[in-house]
């Protein structure tokens, strides 16, 4: 097989070994007469990971590209440049870069969190927001956000500093908020978001204050290892309407194979294959 019909692939990030991304993206390959090369880089593993290191060796190496994950999605758009494609080139993070002829920077996180809120809330207003969490993935969530209509986005994370940067960079609706002035903004919300990594994998946290939830209309949960996270469950059991971080990662995977490959997918026929992927 020659190596135009190989894609040779890596995820970057910490602690990905429960990621469903190698598994959808070999099952996209297939269904389009593609090989997947595929090695995980779990900088987890590697105090010392030093990204843009990395990124030389696997353009060296002759990869396609490499997806990226918590926590170097802002180092990745720093990493594009102006090679950011133009439908992402206002956003403040990257998940996934392309090296052949030259490195382009996409976040398909973003169209990710677009075709989820359309599949699952249609032409819905967001309305007020809250949001758990200003790192790499609220550097596609918050814009899509904006993008949606939504009135106002109050952004909080404990890490000194990153919402407020993260609110300068979006501008419009967004704002930076306290950890202590969050109760206040979550009691007045239309809809939660999670953008941190609290829930993901053993940690059964919740972003959100239990006894908080119940007034607004819907929740996100960018975790997607468990689907069914505390947050979401607590969220659910009060009617509000869910989106889970796997809803966002189905049709994030369509952006990221068509990113990859050149290939557009059919949707309607993927979809339902990507769907058996779904963690319990």
């Amino acid at each position: 097989m020659s190596d135009a019909n190989v894609l040779r692939l890596g995820l970057i990030g910490d602690h990905i070994g429960r990621s469903r991304f190698s598994a959808a993206m070999d099952l996209l390959c297939r269904a389009h007469g593609l090989t997947l090369d595929f090695t995980p880089i779990d900088t987890g593993e590697f105090p010392d990971f030093n990204f843009d290191a990395k990124i030389e060796q696997l353009i060296a190496d002759d990869w396609t590209g490499v997806t990226i994950t918590h926590p170097h999605k802002t180092a990745a758009r720093t990493r594009a440049g102006d090679g950011m494609i133009a439908q992402a080139a206002h956003l403040p993070a990257s998940n996934l870069l392309t090296f052949r002829p030259k490195m382009k920077g996409f976040n398909t996180d973003y169209t990710g969190f677009v075709g989820a809120w359309d599949g699952i809330m249609g032409n819905a207003n967001p309305g007020r927001v809250a949001v758990a969490g200003a790192g790499g993935v609220a550097g596609a969530i918050v814009p899509a956000l904006v993008v949606l209509g939504a009135s106002d986005v109050a952004v909080w994370d404990p890490a000194p500093g990153v919402a407020a940067r993260l609110a300068k960079l979006v501008g419009g609706p967004v704002r930076a908020v306290s950890t202590g002035d969050s109760r206040s903004v979550i009691e007045d919300a239309d809809g939660l978001v999670n953008a941190s990594a609290l829930g993901m994998g053993d940690d059964r946290r919740s972003a959100f204050s239990i006894e908080a939830i119940g007034s607004q209309t819907w929740a996100f949960d960018a975790v997607y290892t468990p689907t069914n996270t505390t947050f979401l469950r607590a969220a659910g059991s009060r009617g509000l309407t869910t989106i889970s971080g796997f809803d966002l990662f189905r049709h994030m995977i369509l952006g990221s194979f068509e990113a990859y490959s050149g290939i557009q997918p059919n949707k309607d026929a993927m979809l339902p294959l990507i769907d058996a992927l779904r963690p319990d």
